[in-house]
């Protein structure tokens, strides 16, 4: 239980105490009214005597009284009805509520820190109210009348005969078998004489003379002379004299309540002045007596039924109820009680209550005891003691048997009032009244065990019950409390005797006592057991009490608390007390939050709401409902309905209030904020027929980090071109989507004119659906002018200015239940400034249901729409984005810090160029190395001139714009056959397989020194577009080397022509999308021709093979290859013509056929070959047709430049750091050249397709770059085959340094040789034995230096086979030549071979050794032979 403001000890001599009757003359009541008093409540504040008082018990032994009470009040001869006690206890309890202010104990227990209140002030008001308002029991004589002041005014005109008539009618009510209220102790009535004398107004000298009268006639024990009004009340005093009486009067004395309810009660004094009294109370005597009825009905509120119509005007009326009394109460407080009395007159009074209780209340009681005491003992004449008494001693006046069977009922027996059984509880109570408690307790004892005996069930009750008390009570404490007599005493009222006021009062008593000896646990199962369905305001208490039990154990049972506010919150509810009901509430919810007790939650949060309301709490009501729905419930789909719809009816009250107020957050739906995603710009336009918008970016989009970070290089890479290599230090990536991926940390740049689309993530958490009405951005703005000068003054907030932003409203957007959805606001901004998007604001609304909410249907008219609203508030909810952590200094990583998120305040920058492009006849599917031509359209959608536009690219070899001159490009296909997207010319039949010879500049192509491949300008006519011009411009597609799937980024990249100062320039991105289908493989391999150099071909010719293999797998419906041209470019060399065997011209390749070409390469003329820092390339076509495709021209040349371009970048090495001499680098270097060719081959072909019963002609081109000589060079790209896995040595290499020797084979290759000799050689070995043959043996160097070449005849045997071969001729002449040969030179050697025989010879038998002239020998190798030279010599 809660703490008390009076311990046990004090609670219990307080509550039972000498009850004392007054009975007044009219004069005297009117004398007293005179202070808005009656007599009893004027004696009320001074009833407590101020010292200790004495008596002797019937042992003569002296008992010693403390802080003595006695309780006066006025005669009333009906007793107090049920209705209106409970009436009174229910204003007691509402009239008692916690103080403002009040600052509650913090129990900690466990995890939770709970703020209770450490008194409850209801609680004692109620327990006070209801044991003094206890009507008088015939079982029990502790609240019966034992004296009876009989009070007269000195004004009176024969005041001693007023007293005559005041005793008769006391006689008269006590004694008239009339009147069974009020109860009286015993037949002699102590009569106590009071005079009232008006000391302002009346005559002293006759008050004494009256009052000397009384003394002789009443004796002067008997009678008092009480002098009062020693003031006027009209007369002005600065003196403040206190008000002892208006903490008594506060709470309306029983008498008066239950005239109030039940009808006038007869009283001595007449109606008028009853009448009267009643007003001085505050209550109004003109109200109807049967105003109120009997069964008075409670407010329970319906905690479940949301469709009751009644509850609205339920609580309409408790409104009503409470502001009238409360109306009351200050008509109340206005009243000053006591203004006619001085201080004196206060000290007077409590003169007179010592005197009443010295003189005459204390020795009537002693004398009463004693009679009782000698009574009873004389009845038998044994010991003079109690302790001994059996019941025997009193068996002489017991009731026949036959009566008592006839008087059973029950509760057992009834007694008579003379009954000696009776007499023993009375010496009982008056003992247990003068607090002898020990003799009480006895007295208590004995007669508990007469009543059992008799199975008199309520007297027993009685006696147990203040057997147990007395004992507690007894001083010293010589036994212990006997709980057990209290809890048959409770039973036995409450069970037999079906009278739960005196259960209550036992559980009221007994409570405190356990509570007072810690026993916490013992006293809550008490207190709950008396909760019954009866009564629901002492239900509440109880429990309430009981959870306080709980909360105050030495272990706190911190849930059971909970548990049991919240049943006393119902009842409270049930009872009508709704703050009391609020506060139960609120003080369980601390338990239950936050601990996934969602449910609970749910229900205390309801109720709260619902409380709130009734009592306008407005406020507290929307927060409450609001915590319902926004915490995950797991309630049914109709109540979560319920508690929405109640949310939405509490909401609209509380903006009724108020409605010019600020709009309030709403808890639904929730929003994802950080999902929040920031779009600059139009949306994407759909496909029109064969045009084909950019993809450029959208909010349709997913987020790709490797995709970002692709667009972000790209566009570094046209910026660092743009800006001769460097990027500038204030350069930012252009980020048209925000999101929580990108980088935030910078105010957006968005464009005037241009909208800003904001997409925002809502979820639904309930299983009803939402209906968002009239959705829109909340935003504020900035205006400035960013060209103008910094000082200049910023204009003034903005935040509903439409010239300025215009806002789009969606005006229905349904969330279903348990959905996520977006939806996509715009602004338009049409001024320069700083916008900031504050949040959203719309109406929150649910569709209409079958349900209504507390009987209020949907209100016809609020809405028209797709859906129908049953009903809808208007809010905002804010749009707040937590940065990202902060993680880089020491003091960011120690603390937690975020950075900002700047994606809702962007920057409305001045005007710009706005670019879409459109891509017309763009194919989804090309054939591997197959060239499509399609045409791009740029459209400048903007008011402002754009220029410098580029388009950069990973992958620049799939497109082209053509070249830089228009010659080299055609406008459009020629009129020649299948209309092809290549420069052609018709050849005749002669040229063919030969070679044409034309040359380009690969700088024509944007491929040249020092330029950047990947960055290629749009040729724009003017190189501007104007706003609202287009420009159409071809563009040729290869489809990549490698099958598959391939996405191709394009970043076109252009700039205004007035430079802005926020925004350099802008981009538009377009992912196209390439599916491939395999169709020629290529491979091809150089080596050098054995054949003598003719004119033509000086400084070496070369072979060139050719495969062609169709691996195209028939899927794409390709019929077969046509190979129409071999081209070639190089720098230096050239395919001269075809040395195909067959003469066949057209070569044809079905599925998975191949073909072999073969094809002489030479070098080129003075005039044709370029330099070296040039980059003029040559080409030479060999067709296979009637058409010569310009291969110098474009998209032929474009391609090859760009495919020849990327194969460089991947092939580019570092420099070797390891050589130990610059010399011996160089040496190296120019041996490896020596077996370095440039030769580029390029394969055009024509592809039959069959498509939809059409046949149709592809074309395409293939690249080959020949790089090494005999080394095989491919058309595609070749899978690296991953390396065979190793063991791990642990031993360290001996040798680190890498070796810088060239390769034998290129070593080998300084000198290429030739013999020329006849094949074959008559002579007439008849004649002549010996025969002798001239050979020529051409050495040339094919190095770019000085070599020094040795040539060794002598034949060096390496087997039996080659002495068979060659054993049998002889080189005659000089056996060893050693030559320098310059560079490039060709020099011949005569020499003769001597044959003795008929045969075939090989004459390759000239070993040669070469090393380079500056380099001593370190190179020496011996040159590659040539093939086999065989001589045929004949005998003529």
């Amino acid at each position: 239980m809660a703490q008390c403001v009076q311990s046990v000890q004090e609670l219990i001599p307080d509550s039972f105490v000498p009850s004392v009757a007054a009975l007044c003359s009219d004069e005297a009541e009117r004398l007293t009214r005179r202070n808005h008093l009656s007599f009893a409540e004027l004696l009320k504040p001074f009833s407590r005597l101020t010292s200790e008082v004495h008596m002797r018990d019937p042992n003569n032994q002296l008992h010693i009284i403390k802080n003595l009470k006695i309780a006066v009040s006025n005669i009333v001869t009906q007793p107090p009805q049920p209705g209106a006690i409970r009436k009174l206890l229910n204003d007691v309890v509402s009239g008692s509520q916690p103080a403002e202010g009040l600052v509650a104990n913090v129990i900690t227990a466990g995890d939770y820190d709970l703020n209770i209140s450490a008194t409850t002030p209801w609680f004692e008001s109620y327990r006070e109210t209801f044991l003094q308002s206890m009507p008088a029991s015939d079982h029990e004589f502790l609240n019966h009348y034992l004296a009876c002041m009989l009070v007269a005014s000195s004004g009176e005109a024969e005041p001693m005969e007023q007293f005559s008539k005041l005793s008769q009618e006391q006689h008269r009510i006590q004694h008239n078998s009339e009147y069974s209220y009020p109860k009286w102790f015993i037949p002699n009535t102590l009569k106590y004489y009071v005079l009232l004398h008006d000391v302002s107004a009346g005559d002293e000298q006759r008050a004494d003379s009256i009052y000397e009268e009384m003394k002789q006639k009443y004796g002067t024990q008997g009678c008092y002379l009480l002098k009062i009004n020693s003031r006027t009340s009209n007369r002005s005093s600065d003196e403040q004299i206190p008000d002892p009486w208006s903490q008594y009067l506060q709470k309306n004395s029983i008498q008066h309540q239950e005239s109030y309810e039940d009808g006038p009660c007869t009283v001595t004094s007449n109606k008028n002045s009853d009448g009267s009294l009643l007003s001085l109370d505050g209550l109004d005597n003109e109200v109807k007596v049967d105003g109120l009825p009997n069964n008075f009905r409670a407010h329970p509120l319906q905690l479940y039924q949301s469709s009751d119509p009644s509850n609205t005007t339920d609580v309409q009326d408790h409104g009503k109820c409470a502001s009238t009394s409360h109306e009351t109460k200050k008509v109340n407080t206005g009243i000053i009680h006591g203004a006619c009395l001085t201080l004196t007159d206060h000290d007077r009074i409590r003169q007179f209550i010592q005197e009443f209780t010295f003189r005459g209340l204390l020795p009537h009681i002693e004398k009463t005891i004693r009679q009782l005491n000698d009574q009873l003992i004389s009845r038998k004449g044994l010991s003079r003691s109690l302790f001994s008494a059996t019941k025997k001693w009193f068996s002489g006046s017991k009731v026949p048997e036959k009566s008592i069977n006839e008087l059973k009922n029950t509760s057992g027996l009834l007694y008579p009032p003379e009954a000696p059984e009776l007499q023993i509880r009375k010496m009982a109570d008056l003992c247990f009244l003068v607090q002898h408690y020990d003799l009480a307790y006895s007295c208590y004892h004995t007669a508990k065990k007469d009543f059992l005996n008799e199975q008199a069930m309520l007297y027993a009750a009685g006696a147990l019950e203040m057997a147990a008390v007395s004992a507690f009570l007894q001083p010293g404490a010589p036994r212990p409390y006997p709980a057990h007599y209290m809890d048959t005493a409770i039973q036995t009222y409450r069970d037999v005797c079906k009278n739960m006021v005196l259960a209550e009062r036992c559980v009221l008593l007994s409570a405190e006592i356990l509570k007072s000896q810690g026993k916490y646990s013992e006293a809550a199962a008490l207190l709950i057991r008396l909760t019954s369905e009866d009564s629901d305001l002492r239900s509440a208490l109880l429990l309430e009490q009981a959870a306080h039990c709980f909360i105050n154990m030495k272990s706190p049972m911190v849930r059971k608390y909970a548990f049991h506010m919240i049943l006393a919150g119902h009842r409270f509810s049930k009872a009508g007390q709704k703050k009391h009901a609020l506060r139960c509430y609120c003080q369980a919810m601390q338990v239950y939050k936050g601990k996934g007790w969602s449910l609970a939650e749910d229900h205390i949060n309801f109720t709260i709401g619902r409380q709130s309301y009734t009592l306008r709490q407005l406020d507290n009501a929307v927060s409450a409902f609001r915590h319902i729905l926004i915490n995950e419930s797991k309630q049914s789909a109709a109540q979560q309905g319920a508690f929405l719809r109640e949310y939405l009816y509490v909401y609209k009250n509380v903006s009724q209030v108020s409605p010019d107020g600020p709009l309030p957050q709403l808890p639904l739906p929730y929003i994802n904020s950080s999902a929040t995603r920031v779009f600059f710009g139009h949306d994407r336009r759909p496909a029109d027929g064969e045009k084909q918008a950019a993809t450029h970016i959208s909010l349709d989009q997913e987020y790709d980090s490797e995709s970002c970070q692709q667009w972000r290089e790209l566009e570094e890479h046209v910026v660092a071109v743009v800006h001769r290599g460097i990027i500038p230090s204030n350069f930012c990536p252009t980020q048209y989507c925000l999101n929580c991926y990108s980088d935030n940390s910078r105010f957006p740049l968005a464009v005037v004119e241009e909208p800003i689309t904001v997409e925002v993530a809502f979820r639904n958490p309930l299983k009803v659906p939402l209906l968002l009405t009239d959705l829109s951005l909340l935003w504020k703005f900035q205006p400035q002018d960013f060209s103008a000068k910094d000082n200049e003054e910023v204009k003034e907030l903005v935040t509903d200015e439409t010239e300025m932003i215009g806002t789009e409203v969606i005006s229905e957007f349904l969330i279903n239940n348990e959905e996520s959805k977006v939806a996509r606001l715009k602004l338009f901004p049409h001024h320069v400034g700083e916008l900031h998007v504050l949040g959203i604001v719309y109406n929150l609304g649910t569709i209409q249901g079958s349900m209504a909410v507390d009987g209020i249907g949907a209100l016809p008219g609020c809405h028209t729409g797709k859906h129908s609203l049953s009903m809808s508030v208007r809010g905002r909810q804010d749009l707040e984005i937590q940065g990202p952590r902060l993680n880089n200094t020491k003091e960011e990583k120690t603390s937690i810090k975020y950075g900002p998120d700047r994606r809702l305040d962007p920057i409305i920058a001045e005007e710009m160029p706005l670019l879409e492009v459109f891509f017309i006849h763009f194919p989804t599917g090309l054939l591997c190395g197959e060239i499509r031509k399609a045409y791009v359209e740029f459209v400048n959608v903007s008011k402002c001139p754009l220029t410098g536009l580029k388009v950069v690219s990973k992958r620049p070899e799939f497109f082209t714009f053509g070249g830089n001159t228009a010659v080299l490009t055609p406008l459009s296909p020629s009129a020649s056959e299948n209309c092809s997207a290549y420069k052609t010319v018709v050849t005749d039949s002669a040229s063919v397989c030969t070679a044409l010879v034309s040359s380009a500049a690969s700088v024509d192509f944007g491929i040249g020194l020092g330029s950047q491949p990947e960055v290629i300008p749009v040729p724009l006519p003017d190189s501007v577009l104007l706003p609202g011009a287009s420009v159409q411009l071809p563009m040729w597609l290869r489809g990549p080397d490698e099958e598959g799937v391939h996405e191709i980024n394009f970043l076109f990249y252009y700039e205004s022509v007035k430079k802005q100062p926020k925004i350099q320039h802008r981009v538009l991105r377009h992912t196209a999308v390439i599916c491939t289908s395999r169709s020629l493989n290529v491979r091809a391999t150089v080596c050098r021709s054995n054949s003598l150099e003719d004119g033509e071909s000086k400084g070496g010719n070369m072979l060139v093979f050719v495969d062609v293999e169709n691996t195209n797998t028939s899927e794409a419906g390709v019929k077969e290859f046509h190979i129409v041209q071999m081209s070639s470019s190089s720098k230096h060399w050239k395919l001269q013509e075809s040395v195909n065997l067959s003469e066949n011209k057209d070569v044809k390749l079905a599925s998975r056929e191949k073909g072999k070409f073969c094809f002489k390469a030479v070098r080129c003329k003075e005039e044709e070959a370029a330099t070296e820092s040039s980059e003029k390339y040559t080409f030479a076509d060999i067709i296979f047709g009637h058409e010569q495709i310009i291969s110098s021209a474009s998209p032929c040349a474009d391609f090859f430049y760009r495919s020849l371009a990327s194969e460089l970048k991947k092939t580019h090495t570092q420099p070797s750091v390891h050589s130990e001499k610059q010399s011996l680098e160089d040496a190296v270097r120019l041996i490896q050249k020596c077996s370095e060719v440039d030769l580029n081959i390029v394969i055009l072909w024509k592809a039959y397709v069959v498509e939809d019963n059409k046949q149709l002609i592809l074309e395409g081109q293939h690249h080959v770059i020949l790089r090494t000589l005999g080394k095989e060079a491919f058309s595609y790209p070749q899978k690296q085959e991953p390396p065979e896995m190793e063991l791990l040595k642990f031993v360290r290499p001996e040798n680190t340094t890498v070796s810088s020797r060239p390769p034998v084979e290129q070593l080998s290759s300084l000198i290429k040789t030739s013999l020329h000799y006849p094949e074959t050689f008559n002579h007439p070995f008849h004649l002549k034995s010996l025969c002798l043959v001239p050979v020529t043996l051409f050495l040339s160097n094919c190095s770019k230096t000085d070599v020094d070449v040795i040539v060794d005849l002598r034949h060096k045997a390496t087997s039996p086979e080659a002495l068979e071969i060659h054993g049998s001729f002889t080189w005659l002449g000089q056996t060893q030549y050693k030559l320098q040969l310059k560079s490039q030179e060709v020099h011949s050697l005569q020499l003769k071979a001597c044959f003795v025989h008929t045969g075939v010879y090989n004459l390759g038998t000239p070993r040669v050794f070469a090393k380079l002239s500056d380099q001593g020998t370190v190179f020496e190798t011996s040159q590659q032979n040539s093939m086999p030279a065989l001589i045929i010599i004949s005998n003529v």
